[in-house]
């Protein structure tokens, strides 16, 4: 499992990545979510790293 968390804002992003904070199951700023460390997620966790804080569990 892979915990991420929110730290920037999406507005003004482009709407891929909108679709993969959206994807990723992640709402609001700061909000934290656990999601299976997959291929597909660990793609869409490189796409957008740079809103993103990262952290094994």
């Amino acid at each position: 499992m892979i915990e991420i968390k929110l730290v920037k804002s999406v507005s003004g992003r482009l709407e891929a990545h909108q679709a993969c904070v959206r994807g990723l199951g992640l709402r609001r700023l700061q909000h934290t979510v656990q999601v299976a460390d997959t291929p597909e997620n660990r793609g869409m966790i490189n796409k957008i790293s740079y809103l993103l804080t990262v952290k094994e569990v």
